[in-house]
């Protein structure tokens, strides 16, 4: 038995090196030895020890998947496509975490499992199925050599990671496959689901793990934690984390990761952004579906190489000047391009974006591409000068931060692009108004405010090149029916900063009209879970502004009338009650409750305020709790929601 013993720790030892470490300390011909002289041995004694290498071949197939409860809950990661919805994330951060900071990693894309440990022992596998239960695929997941039978750890855990299958790996795989596989995430999820575990051996899939999903004992203080009581364990973790002190960092390393992802032998569809304190996590807590305090920014676009010709700067409603590269026309994502653009001038330094240099740049969303870095340079590169001046109006540029800007509101591309935005279809949905129309308008009308196009009249527009009797009335019934506008929608097309749809949503059903979000304080607009500091000075500072105050007088002078979409008041149970959900509920997803709750009378807010009167508190409830009990609200569990119902 010593000798067993001896050959088990030995090839254990040696599996960890090659499969977790990557760094095999001996041939596959040493390894081979061992491993058979170990079978030989255990067929000789008839026992199989726990831990033996020889357990992890692929067995006979299973006649069907048992499903598994959980420990503890795996949610699913919301999800941003756009900075913006990232910027969003950390508004949501910052109102319950000082000096926050996140780590970034990369988001794998395979099949997402579960591991289940007891006494130190390995017990259970199975996939992550809808959060709650999943199915155990133990005789699976015995086939892949990246994880320990057994750690150090004595305790109940659970730990999460990604099934996934290297390229490299699928592409050796489909060299003598009967059936090709061309995708590795459904290669590695249809190699795990297999009910014959052979099956799952020869497509060689792996683990690599990154969360902590329960620990019965012992605490992980913050994210980095994990990570390391994970190597510690002996699990496999890609090394591959950033720490991040600010938003700011945060993009630094999401572009990081785009870049860099191209080169890896995994597939990736994106970067985890994490609050690194676990402390801050609890206070934040969960929606029905995602955690409130982690976000995945997915890459859905396609990328390319070509090289920058010229910079040019445009400038923005807000006076932002943006860097625009004018680029060697390439084909990307269906569409041919010959303009790519940067966030600022820092952006553009620090991606070392030069004339003449090659770059890598990003197609997402339909929108003009991004430059992610530069890949090339040549001798005839050269430097891209910071302007001083507004290449539009002449004005002297002004540096904020990051930023540049030009100070005069009157300048073209200002105020063309603040018409645009407020014509826009999700604002006052002025058909046919677009920058080029507002551009004639600047030149030939005058065109300075948005309340002015209320003033125009038939022999104004047909002033304008292009502009026949039909286009002219169609523009102007437009503008005349643009009037009636639903509050949330004219709070947007105002263009304040910081204030997007759903911001602008919020406000409207909040303050209920514009005289309302007027008088409203600081402290009032910081409550709104969708309103950050900056945004709340942002809306105090233009409304206490006196040229908007005319502007604002001028287009209400004008006719215009914000109204709040009031839906016909219903009575029930609910009736006066202005009601928070916080928390998971068991029985309800949120958005069904919410709707039994409105139907019932009753009014729902997204945060808790001095005007709230009854909060709804599921598991894992947070910041709202807190602050519920420290008000004196009442609150009461789901089992008394169904009670009242």
């Amino acid at each position: 038995m010593d000798r067993i013993r001896y050959l088990i720790d030995t090839l254990n030892k040696w599996a960890y090196e090659y499969y977790v470490l990557d760094n095999p300390s001996v041939s596959d011909r040493e390894y081979d030895k061992l491993y058979d002289e170990l079978k030989a041995l255990e067929e000789q004694s008839g026992k199989v020890e726990f831990d033996s290498p020889t357990k992890r071949v692929g067995g006979e197939p299973v006649k069907g998947f048992e499903r598994h409860r959980h420990v503890a809950r795996l949610y699913s990661l919301d999800k941003a496509v756009t900075f913006d919805q990232l910027n969003a994330f950390f508004t949501r951060i910052e109102k319950v975490a000082q000096n926050p900071t996140y780590t970034v990693e990369y988001k794998f894309d395979g099949l997402t499992m579960c591991l289940t440990y007891d006494n130190g022992k390995f017990v259970r596998a199975t996939t992550r199925g809808n959060g709650v239960e999943g199915e155990d695929v133990t005789a699976q997941c015995l086939t892949i050599k990246s994880f320990p039978m057994t750690i150090s750890y004595t305790g109940l855990l659970e730990v999460q990671g990604e099934a996934v299958i290297r390229l490299s790996v699928l592409e050796e795989y489909n060299k003598t496959a009967k059936e090709q596989l061309k995708n590795a995430r459904n290669a590695a999820a249809g190699a795990i689901r297999n009910l014959d575990p052979k099956v799952t051996a020869e497509r060689k899939p792996e683990i690599l793990f990154y969360n902590v999903n329960y620990m019965s004992e012992g605490d992980l203080p913050t994210q980095q934690s994990h990570f390391e009581f994970l190597k510690e364990q002996g699990f496999k973790v890609f090394p591959h984390v950033r720490l991040c002190q600010s938003a700011e960092e945060v993009m630094r390393a999401i572009d990081e990761i785009e870049v860099g992802r191209k080169q890896l032998d995994v597939l990736t569809d994106g970067a985890v952004v994490k609050l690194n304190s676990t402390a801050e996590r609890e206070a934040l807590g969960y929606t029905d579906k995602f955690p409130r305090w982690a976000i995945a920014y997915k890459f859905e676009a396609e990328e390319s190489i070509t090289t920058v010709n010229e910079v040019v700067w445009q400038v923005g409603r807000t006076g932002k000047m943006t860097p625009l590269a004018l680029v060697e026309p390439v084909e990307l994502a269906g569409a041919t391009v010959r303009k790519a653009t940067l966030n600022n001038y820092g952006d553009l330094t620090r991606k070392d974006v030069k004339v003449g240099s090659k770059v890598l740049i990003r197609r997402s969303n339909e929108v003009i591409p991004e430059i992610l870095a530069a890949v090339e340079h040549s001798e005839s590169s050269e430097e891209v000068k910071k302007p001083e001046t507004c290449p539009y109006c002449g004005s002297n540029v002004v540096e904020n931060g990051a930023n540049l800007f030009c100070p005069n509101k009157y300048c073209k591309p200002r105020v063309t692009g603040k018409l645009a935005h407020f014509a826009s279809k999700d604002a006052m949905d002025i058909e046919g108004l677009s920058e080029m129309t507002a551009g004639q308008m600047y030149d030939t009308l005058g065109l300075r405010e948005n309340s002015q196009i209320y003033y125009y009249t038939e022999e104004d527009l047909a002033r304008l090149e292009g502009f026949k009797t039909r286009k002219t009335a169609n523009i102007l019934g437009a503008i005349e029916k643009s009037k009636q506008v639903p509050l949330e929608r004219f709070l947007l097309a105002l263009g304040i900063d910081g204030v997007g749809k759903v911001a602008a949503k919020d406000l409207a059903k909040t303050f209920k009209s514009v005289d309302g979000l007027k008088n409203a304080t600081r402290e009032e607009l910081i409550e709104l879970e969708n309103v950050g500091e900056i945004t709340a000075d942002a809306i105090v500072g233009w409304f206490a502004d006196g040229e908007n105050q005319a502007e604002l007088e001028a287009l209400l002078a004008a006719g215009v009338k914000p109204q709040m979409q009031e839906n016909a008041q219903k009575s029930g149970i609910f009736t006066g009650q202005f009601v928070v959900l916080t928390g998971t509920l068991e029985s309800f997803k949120r958005s069904e409750a919410q709707k039994i709750i409105e139907e019932n009378g009753g009014e729902c807010q997204s945060s808790v305020t001095a005007k709230t009167t009854l909060v709804i508190a599921g598991e894992a409830a947070g910041s709202k709790l807190d602050k519920a009990k420290k008000l004196g609200i009442k609150v009461i569990d789901e089992q008394e929601f169904k009670n009242m119902l």
